[in-house]
């Protein structure tokens, strides 16, 4: 019982990270990569969401993807590193300049 609420505990502290992508974007793919290469996979919950899905969705990123967002507020858009993901993970802070 422990070993569960434990999990449930570290699950609720983990971060909240959205990737906006569509099929076919090589864009996507490189950032994907990029938070892969981060190495910190186990510290934050992972929500894709295909843009494409949501009309209000597409008329707001169809020409702006990837985005990522943590814990609901925009980190990226269109490129980043491996260090500068881990690195804005760990910080905890607000928004970045749009790139």
């Amino acid at each position: 019982m422990l070993s569960l609420m434990s999990n449930r505990q570290t699950d609720l502290q983990k971060r909240q990270v959205i990737l906006y992508t569509r099929p076919g974007c090589h864009l996507c793919e490189e950032a994907q990569q990029e938070m892969r290469a981060a190495g910190c996979a186990n510290e934050y919950t992972l929500q894709e969401i295909n843009i494409e899905s949501d009309r209000e969705l597409l008329r707001r990123y169809q020409y702006d993807i990837p985005v990522i967002t943590i814990d609901g507020v925009e980190a990226f858009r269109h490129r980043l590193t491996s260090q500068a993901f881990r690195d804005r993970l760990h910080s905890g802070a607000g928004a970045c300049p749009p790139s």
